[in-house]
């Protein structure tokens, strides 16, 4: 029966495979792009989150085009308001409740 947590019941090609990459992680080249992603990423779950970018409302596409647009502008309307005023945007997941709540108290 073979273990899970040793890497000695794995054979010599998977561990070649899975050590080849994790090197590649600790390059500075991987962090750059990763950082650049990670930045891709952010924003892609900003706008699904504030503007539900998942699915078309309309059918046309210049419709889903203007709809696309002005959610790019609202979102850039909200990040250049957190900046202004010393914000940093809310990265965590919190319910309307919960924000209510936070308001509040600031």
């Amino acid at each position: 029966m073979a273990t899970a947590a040793g890497s000695a019941s794995n054979p010599r090609e998977l561990t070649e495979a899975i050590q080849a990459p994790r090197a590649h992680q600790q390059t500075g080249d991987f962090n750059r792009d990763y950082t650049l992603r990670a930045g891709a990423e952010g924003t892609i779950r900003q706008a699904t989150h504030t503007t539900g970018l998942r699915r078309a409302r309309y059918r046309d596409l210049a419709k889903i085009h203007l709809d696309h647009t002005t959610s790019a502008t609202a979102l850039n309307l909200i990040r250049i308001a957190a900046w202004r005023n010393g914000h940093p945007l809310d990265r965590a997941n919190h319910s309307h409740l919960a924000r209510l709540q936070l308001s509040l108290v600031a």
